[in-house]
């Protein structure tokens, strides 16, 4: 598909034709969307004919209010995920018999896989709130006999090998990388959902990327001398007793350790007592020498060094939200419930300084009116400004002394998700006459006042559903009545600047988490992606068509869309973008059920990744064990953090490994 120069705003719109010549949604053309006539499919390199105008002025939404629907019940909350493999089931990337069921990590019921490009097929019923279980209508093998999802309408990746349980309004409905957010913007739904809730409760709840590893190179890469072959057995390690400060002691990791191969600097395992279920696990965090986390009623700070605790902070309830980062100076600001039975609302903020793990202010969130549910909220930070967002509401606080600094404008489009960083972007709704057309705008904010300094509004039914980057800015936007999303970049000013085309048979990923949430939407937090001034980076889905699955890397041009150049990861291996490291592109090569994992790097050119960190074949097990998990490098060190932990005993849950670093 042809793209507009850099300097002419692209002609088209938003969404795939029923066969696109490149497997992307397209830049649309002609009258808006409901006027479009249908569609067929265009010759390659041209603009699908019919879609809506990107160019054209935007609307200005109506005033008039949706009315309400009948009470609906709310979802069920998610069943807490097991962390261990089926008995007997090889460790994840070794060769998988044929799936058995469909929908990678949330099963789907039989028949539901969609048609192509995000369309249903014919006989065919989508999951709930509009979700489709497979990309492409393709299934992909994934861990212990499940089907893995793909981009352009599919649901997200909350961890390899991480089973999870299908749900209404799951994480990720409506492709991989969405927040499951087409629920938010639906007014009347939202309104009936909320009324349900009252009803039920009475008052009314660095560089990452996410993964758990398969997959290795046939011949790695940078200095082949130092990259270790594989084990022809894993070797038996000492994995500890669960008890003391959660650091492992044991040298067992290091005494065999190889050429090339890095130092095992700490293993950590739960000391929690946990609920039946498990709990989340929010961060990592860096401070200084301090990395963070905070999981249930509590935060934590260890040692970047050698993973002594250095301070906790004890919570009277529930950790129930969190940004992706702290400020410059090591302060993170967490949503607490306001109690412990099932009617507490996340509506608590308390700022703790992630040097010293001394407790900062702590104050109630301001409601804005009757209907501000307090049951989700997604937190960001940008600057010495924490945003509180959810449904058609939002407040802004300072985190230096918790002054409110900003609630919602009075005007008919109000902000309820945020992005925070370099910049602070928000996801505005507007209000309409047609909830099931929703009008939506990507913002910059002033952090400290909260007030726009430019706005883009994509065309009507394009909903706003995640942040890939702040700076350059990429958004993702999803169409919920057509299931399909595109990938679009834009300028300082936020005018489009492209809107991505990958090739046809490119399925795009990223993991933007799988927290639960009706009420709060974050557009922050997705790993898998890199970017510079100029390119934008993105790892394709896993093909398991050989004997182990791999993948490629496509960069992409940010003022055509247009890919520049793709890398294919080594023979059996699968590469996943972190960030940038000195101007290259930096990933995480997972681990296979005979290989340990590595960090490498791609020059900003392509061409074969270097290996920057080999991890030791002596901790594969741990490494392939994270079924859910991110990876960070900071300061030389990979850290190999578990985003969720839980078990079926007591026992098992303090054997859990929750974190693991190596270091050269």
């Amino acid at each position: 598909m042809s793209q507009p120069p850099s300097q002419q705003p692209p002609q088209g719109g938003f969404g795939a034709p029923q066969e696109p010549p490149n497997g992307a949604p397209q830049p649309p053309q002609g009258p808006p969307p409901q006027d479009r006539p249908s569609q067929g499919q265009p010759p390659q390199d041209q603009p699908p004919q019919g879609q809506p105008d990107l160019a054209k002025p935007p609307q200005t939404p109506p005033g008039q209010p949706p009315q309400a629907p009948p009470p609906a019940q709310p979802p069920a909350p998610p069943a807490g995920p097991p962390q261990t493999p089926p008995p007997g089931t090889p460790a994840y990337g070794y060769p998988q018999q044929p799936p058995a069921q469909p929908g990678y990590g949330y099963p789907q019921q039989p028949g539901q896989a969609p048609g192509p490009y995000g369309h249903q097929a014919p006989g065919q019923t989508p999951g709930p709130y509009g979700q489709q279980p497979g990309p492409y209508g393709q299934q992909t093998p994934g861990p212990y006999g499940q089907q893995a999802p793909g981009p352009y309408g599919q649901q997200p990746q909350p961890g390899y090998g991480y089973p999870q349980q299908q749900y209404p309004g799951a994480p990720g409905s409506g492709g991989p990388g969405s927040g499951g957010g087409f629920l938010k913007n639906k007014t009347g739904i939202i309104v009936a959902a909320a009324l349900a809730v009252v009803l039920v409760a009475g008052t009314g709840t660095y560089f990452l990327v996410s993964d758990s590893g398969d997959d290795d190179p046939k011949k790695p890469v940078a200095n082949t001398s130092n990259d270790p072959k594989a084990p022809s057995a894993s070797p038996t390690v000492d994995e500890g007793d669960g008890n003391g400060d959660g650091r492992e002691t044991d040298d067992d990791f290091n005494a065999g350790r190889k050429p090339g191969e890095a130092k095992v600097a700490w293993l950590q395992k739960n000391d929690v007592d946990l609920p039946r279920n498990g709990a989340s696990v929010e961060g990592p965090w860096f401070a200084g020498d301090v990395i963070a986390k905070a999981m249930y009623r509590g935060v934590s700070g260890y040692s970047v060094a050698d993973g002594k605790q250095k301070w906790t902070v004890p919570l009277p309830a529930d950790v129930c939200a969190a940004p992706s980062s702290p400020t410059a100076d090591g302060k993170i600001v967490i949503g607490v419930k306001d109690g412990t039975t099932d009617k507490a609302k996340c509506s608590t903020l308390q700022m703790i300084d992630l040097n010293t793990g001394k407790p900062g202010w702590k104050k109630t969130i301001k409601g804005n009116g009757t209907w501000d549910f307090l049951s989700d909220i997604a937190l960001a930070i940008s600057g010495d400004t924490v945003t509180v967002g959810r449904t058609n509401n939002s407040n802004g606080y300072r985190v230096s002394d918790g002054k409110e600094l900003f609630g919602n404008p009075e005007n008919n489009c109000k902000p309820f998700a945020f992005a925070g960083g370099e910049k602070l972007i928000a996801a505005a709704n507007c209000r309409t006459d047609d909830a099931e057309n929703p009008q939506q705008q990507v913002q910059e904010l002033n952090p400290d006042t909260g007030k726009p300094k430019w706005t883009y509004q994509p065309p009507r039914g394009w909903e706003v559903s995640k942040v890939y980057s702040v700076t350059p800015l990429v958004v993702r936007l999803e169409n919920e009545k057509k299931k399909q999303y595109t990938i679009v970049a834009l300028t300082e000013s936020g005018k489009l600047r492209s809107q991505l085309a990958p090739g046809k048979s490119d399925k795009l990923t990223a993991d933007c988490g799988s927290r639960f949430a009706i009420f709060g939407e974050s557009l922050e937090g997705c790993s898998g992606v890199a970017a510079d001034a100029n390119t934008f980076y993105m790892a394709t889905e896993d093909d398991s068509s050989g004997t182990a699955r791999t993948n490629k890397v496509i960069a992409f041009d940010l003022n055509t869309g247009k890919p520049k150049w793709e890398a294919p990861a080594p023979a059996e291996r699968v590469l996943k973008p972190l960030g940038m490291e000195g101007g290259d592109v930096l990933l995480y090569m997972r681990p296979k059920y005979d290989a340990a994992g590595a960090i490498v790097t791609l020059a900003p050119t392509g061409g074969t990744p270097k290996t920057l960190l080999q991890h030791p074949a002596s901790t594969g097990r741990i490494e392939n064990g994270f079924f859910s998990s991110k990876i960070a490098y900071e300061g030389g060190r990979s850290f190999i953090f578990s985003e969720r932990v839980s078990a079926t005993n007591d026992k098992e849950e303090l054997e859990q490994s929750t974190l693991l670093v190596f270091e050269k």
